[in-house]
Order: C-alpha cells, then structure tokens, then sequence
C-alpha cells in the first residue's frame, strides 16, 4: 500500500489539451501539479490510491488517445487484442464489456429500431457505426488485423460530430488510411465439455482495400454445444419426501455464419457503407429425464425422454450513406432489414415397462420475425458552440407466430399435425403481430466552456400495434421522451457527468402470443396478453470517472435512481378457481436504485506494469406491489447485486498472457411471483482462467478453462394449492443445475 501511495502522489499528470495521446513510451508530454484533492473512488478496491493530482479547472481533457505503437510491446493480433489492454475498456482476459454499437436480438423482444438517439452505441469505425444490429461494430473488432489499426480515441465529452450520442464514453477506432495488402485472418478451436464430448470450430477473414474500397469479409462456424445437469427435490406441503428429478439436457448448436462489411468513398464529402449478414444456427436439444416416486416403498422410476429439434436462420442487409458540406453541414441516410426464422418441435417421450416408448406431449412452435428500419438526419451549427440534429426514424416490425399442443387424450381423434397425438385448444396460438413506429428526433449540443458540455435530447415516439389471427386487436401509443446530459471537467482527469431521461421500454411480442413454458415441465404453454401497455421510467444519474496519471487505470463510480410507471410483471387472469392462469401485464408503479462502482488499474507500483486487474461491484434494489399478495417486493427476477474480478498478466519477454476472471452477483433478492406459485432463485461463483502465447512466426495459442468452480444455478419453487394468496402449501421443489467445465484449445493468426 505504501509503495503504491508514494508512486500516486509524486506522480505527473499528463499535460491538457483537447486530447492526451498515449504511446508505448506513456503519456506524450507531463507536468508536475500540487496535490488538490482526495477521491473517494479509489475506496472501490483496497489498493488504490487514497488521494490523487487534479488540474486547473480550466484544463479539458475530453479525449485520451492510444497510438497503434502503445500496443508494440504485447505484439496483439486483432483490434480486440488492443482494446482488451486499455484499463476500463477491456475485460481482462475476455471480449471488450463495451456494448455493441446498435442494439441487437430478436426485435420481438425488445430491440426494435435503432432510436432517434442512436442507442446507448459505444464503438465506432473512424468515427462511423456499422448499418446492422446484428451484425455490429462490436463483431468487427476481433476480425480486424492489429496491423490496420492506427489508434484508439476514448471519447468522454458530447458532440454533433460523433455519429451515436448519449453514451457515458465513445470508443473510436481509426484505421490506417491506407493498406498496403490484404489480410486474412484466421481461427481453429475445439472445446471440451464435461459429458466428454468435442467440438470444432473455425473462421476466416479477409480485409483490405481497393482504391476507395474498404472490406471486411468474414466466415465463422463456431460450437455452441452446452450440457447442463440438473437435480430438483421436492416435498409435500407436510414436508414428506415428494419425488426426486435428474435431469440432463443437451443442446449440439453450432453457428454458421457469413459477413460483410464494406465501405466506399464516393469523394472527399460523401461515402456509403454495405453490411450484409447470413447466419445458420439450428439448436437441437435432447432432454433425458428420471422421476424417483419417494411417495412408495419400494420407490419406483419414471423414465422421460424429449426431443426438440430446432431450426433457426437469420439473416440481415444495412447501409448508410453520409454527405458532409464544405460549411459544416452533415446529411445521413441508414437503412436495415433483417429476418429471424425460428422453428422449433418438443416431443416428450415415457419409457413403458416393456422398453417401448409412449407420446405423450407434442409441442410445435415457429415463428418468423421481419424488421425494416429506415432514418435520415440532418446536422448543422447554431453558433461556436452549439448544432443541433434533426431527424427522423421509420421502424417497421411484424411476428408472424403459431404454437400447436397435441397430448393423449383416448376421447380424441388423433392428428399427424401434432405427432400422431390429440390437438389441444391453445388460446391465442396463431397470430400476427405488426408495430408501425414513427420517432422525429432533435439532439442539441452546447459547449458552455471548455470544461461544460450539455446534450438536450427531444424524441417523439409514435406507434400503432396491430395484431390478428385467434385475437384481432389495435392500439395507439404516444410518447414524448426528453433527455438532458450534463459534463463537468474540473481537471484534465476527473469528468462528473449527471443525466435526466425518460426512457419507454419496447413491448416483447412474445408476451402477446402463446408460447412454449420451458421453465416449468407441469405448465406446456404460456398464455400472451393482448393489452399489454409500455413500461416506462424517469430515470436520474449521476457519474464520475477519475483516469489515473501515467495511465495507471480508471475508476468510476455511479449513482442512480428511477421511477417506474406501468410495470410489467405476471398478473392473475384466471376464469375460475379450478382454471388458475397467468400473463405478463402492467401491475402499476415502482421504484428503482442502486450504485455501480468499478476501477481498471494497472499494478506499476509494485512493479509490475504489465498486470491490469479489472473490479466492479453492481448494488441495487427495486420495489413494487404484487398484485397477487398485495406487499411490497421487489421486481421480478430481479438481481440485488452484481460482483466481478478479473486481471490479465502480460509477460512480453515470454510472448505469453494469461488471467482469470471471477464472477458472483448478490443472493437473496431475485424472486418471482406468480398466481399459483413463487420462485427464488441463486447461485454459485464462475470462475475462468485463460493462458495464451504466441510464437515467433506470429501465431497464438490460447487454452480457456470455463467453469472451474461449481457454479451451479439453483431455484427454489414453492406451489400452492389453489391461489398463493390463499398460503396452502402444496410443494416445495429444490432444483440446480450446472453446466461443469469447459474447455477450449484456440489457434489464430493472420497472413
């Protein structure tokens, strides 16, 4: 500790300007400052420094800059490799924890459209996102060559230039302006998983330029193979022995995936951007499952087997073109589509006493998602200081959706349409679902002094959801979403920033049909809810960040607050006592807060300049009130608490790395309620270790073991007879599950 506090305070802080550039030697230029000030951020891990330089307030330090030549001495291969050892934008030893520049899955779920805004993005391409939510810029880093890199821009101030707004940090990746040949990068892995089984994966990628052509072609087959093993065991509401479950499920995915992404300048003022992505990702799952009845003596074994093959494709084409006047004026033009097709059976099978298999449950559900999103913008300066964006979102969505449920029934008349079972009536199993949203937007930037900046935001939400089929409904939305960004540089290291926003969640039109209940084997089908309203939010934050001199780290620390209105929860819908059913629908209003507190430093005090070690601790808690039992809770599923470690060691004489990284969030808080029953949910510390190295001729070989700790995920469901209000225990069921170790032998390198 004293070693380390001693190095702080006889420290240089780097000089300020509009921005800090950093290479391999440090800081380019240092300047010796009075101690000001003490942070209470470094509380956030025991070793950090309790006090620290700061700068005259009218010092700006807005951008920090990492040169191609910072990264020299660790010899990366990809983009990836270089953000991964910049403190606070790299988890140690993992992918970046900066977010994709777009938001991205399913859109019935959620992630429709892109937002007037630009969505919390936070990774640029000289200084442009990529035309795709699933194919974003994210993706791109680990495909591009090191060797193209020229810097890294860590962007903390607000701007009219910028081509996403809002975001706590930019990370801008600028490319060398020319390269001198192609390079094609590439990757072979095989993973191990605790049922003994192997699996390999591999891609290429080609980038390069052609004149004004840039492109970046890509082609990945990547296992996504996961064996969990799960034992649940339940009580009667007496607490007698119930039954004992052992359950082993097995999914044998595997990603296949095309891309492209491709950029042209048209002249020195405009340029146009083509991304495309194809991608194949069929899951099937084998279930195996034995019921031990502790009811009898002796005790008898129930024998299940289930089947679901899964069929699953999407693919998705953006681009976006950009014309920059000579007088400042900015004009941009995006346009994407994409589709998801998901197809899906689950049969269940029961093993008869003469070896024979019995039917006895058939669900069928498919599903086909569409999504074109179209938004133009226009930028110009007011004044000096101040321009404004103005700008428009078209966002069209549709789910087109079926659920088909056959089981044995000896009064009905079987059909091949569900297995050779009886069909059963499924309310709301066939529908079509459309959201047509409008969104005109205004982003107005100010910079009141060098060390001020305010970002008002003005969008209007507009959306009319249809949907037909088993339900024909139509609804009207409207919303008004204000937001306000404030950051103060008091000195070249230190930004506080405070934000006030409106945020309205998207509907998922999952909860609008039926579907598939894959949590509950005692429940096949989960009814949708056609009236389901927008949960929205007043949310308030305050951050502050503090770099700390010589590049030894970042720490950073927020404070948050939001009040929610309409949220959306399981609400009772059920028709009578002996037919007890639940939907997602709005209970009413709720509060939410809590603090997020995280530091990335390097360990150069003691000697050890290559060691970055990486901490953040998440602590919050909501409130709302449960329609079912009328007291106060907390969301559902909702987590307390979040906590992670992780460190990467460098070791350049050697041409190797390695860390590990450790994960455990805060027990005790995530419970879901519903009509009949209520769940608690926890679990066990993940831990991680990787080691990499990387010989003369350039090619590195990295080992990843998953999982080392037990890890287990458990799930306490308590069932009632009758409603829960009624508090009749009827049983206690116990479950957990772990996915054991994995591990992965990688071997990459570029040509």
């Amino acid at each position: 500790m004293l070693p380390f506090l001693s190095h702080v305070l006889n420290s240089q802080a780097p000089s300020s300007k509009s921005s800090t550039r950093i290479s391999q030697f440090g800081p380019s230029e240092a300047h010796k400052t009075p101690l000001m000030t003490a942070l209470g951020l470094a509380l956030c891990i025991n070793f950090l420094p309790s006090s620290a330089l700061a700068q005259d307030a009218g010092e700006e330090q807005s951008t920090v800059i990492y040169a191609a030549d910072y990264f020299d001495q660790w010899q990366p291969i990809t983009a990836q490799d270089m953000l991964d050892r910049i403190p606070g934008q790299g988890a140690a030893g993992g992918p970046s924890n900066v977010s994709s520049n777009l938001p991205g899955g399913n859109p019935s779920s959620g992630g429709r459209g892109l937002g007037g805004g630009g969505g919390e993005s936070q990774i640029l391409i000289n200084g442009k996102r990529v035309a795709g939510k699933n194919n974003s810029t994210s993706g791109q880093l680990s495909r591009i060559p090191a060797s193209q890199v020229r810097e890294f821009q860590i962007i903390r101030g607000t701007s009219g230039e910028l081509d996403v707004r809002g975001s706590g940090q930019v990370v801008n990746v600028i490319l060398l302006e020319e390269v001198s040949s192609n390079s094609l990068s590439y990757e072979a892995s095989v993973n191990r998983y605790q049922d003994q089984n192997f699996r390999a994966g591999g891609s290429l990628s080609l980038s390069g330029q052609y004149g004004g052509l840039d492109y970046l072609l890509a082609a990945r087959s990547q296992p996504r193979y996961n064996v969990s093993i799960g034992d649940e065991y339940s009580v009667l509401g007496d607490y007698s022995l119930n039954d004992l479950v052992l359950e082993t499920r097995t999914r044998d995915q595997i990603v296949n995936e095309l891309s492209a992404n491709l950029g042209y300048e048209l002249s020195a003022n405009s340029s146009l951007r083509l991304n495309a992505l194809y991608a194949i990702k069929d899951d099937p799952t084998d279930v195996e499952r034995y019921t031990t009845n502790l009811r009898v003596t002796p005790n008898t074994v129930t024998s299940e087997r289930e089947a679901i093959p899964g069929e699953r494709d999407n693919w998705e084409i953006g681009g976006d073109y950009e014309l920059n006047l000579d007088n400042g004026q900015r004009f941009k033009l995006l346009a994407i589509a994409n589709q998801d097709n998901r197809d899906s059976r689950r049969e269940r099978f029961v093993l008869q006493d003469d070896n024979s298999e019995q039917k006895n449950l058939f669900l069928g559900l498919s599903s086909v998602t569409e999504e074109q999103i179209i938004r133009g913008s226009y930028t110009t300066n007011l004044f000096d200081a101040q321009n404004i964006e103005l700008g428009l979102e078209r966002a069209q969505t549709t789910l087109d959706s079926s659920l088909a449920l056959g089981a044995l029934d000896p009064t009905g008349t079987p059909s091949s349409a569900v297995g050779g079972l009886v069909p059963q009536v499924v309310s709301n199993a066939r529908s079509s679902v459309q959201e047509i949203r409008y969104e005109p937007f205004a982003i107005h930037n100010w910079t009141l002094s060098p060390t001020l900046s305010l970002e008002t935001t003005l969008l209007y939400e507009s959306s009319e959801i249809s949907q037909t089929g088993d339900v024909s409904n139509k609804r009207d939305f409207s919303f008004v979403k204000p937001k306000v960004d404030l950051r103060y540089n008091p000195s070249a290291n230190l930004q506080l920033r405070g934000s006030i926003e409106k945020i309205v969640n998207q509907l998922s039109f999952a909860d609008f049909v039926a579907v598939n209940d894959e949590q509950d084997n005692d429940a096949n089908t989960m009814a949708g809810n056609t009236n389901l309203r927008q949960q929205w939010q007043w949310r308030y934050a305050f951050n502050g960040e503090y770099r700390l001199p010589n590049d030894l780290g970042v720490l950073n620390a927020e404070l948050f607050y939001a009040q929610h209105e309409d949220v959306i929860d399981r609400l009772d819908t059920s028709t009578s006592e002996d037919n007890l059913s639940s939907v997602n629908g709005n209970i009413g209003d709720g509060v939410e807060l809590g603090m997020n507190i995280s530091a990335s430093v390097r360990a150069t005090p003691i000697g050890m300049p290559n060691l970055l070690i990486t901490t953040s601790m998440n602590l919050q808690d909501s409130e709302v009130t449960d329609p079912f039992l009328g007291i106060k809770r907390r969301f559902q599923n909702y987590q307390r608490g979040r906590f992670t470690l992780s460190f990467r060691h460098d070791l350049p004489a050697l041409r190797a790395n390695w860390g590990m990284q450790y994960f455990d969030r805060v027990d005790g808080g995530m419970f879901r309620y519903d009509v009949d029953d209520i769940e608690f949910n926890l679990g066990e510390p993940r831990i991680n270790f990787f080691a990499e190295y990387r010989d003369r001729r350039g090619i590195t070989y990295r080992l990843d073991a998953g999982a080392l700790s037990n890890g287990s995920q458990c799930r306490q469901r308590r069932r009632f007879l009758g409603r829960t209000s009624a508090n009749i225990l009827e049983e206690i069921e116990l479950r957990c599950t772990t996915t054991g170790r994995e591990l992965s032998l990688k071997i990459n390198g570029t040509f």
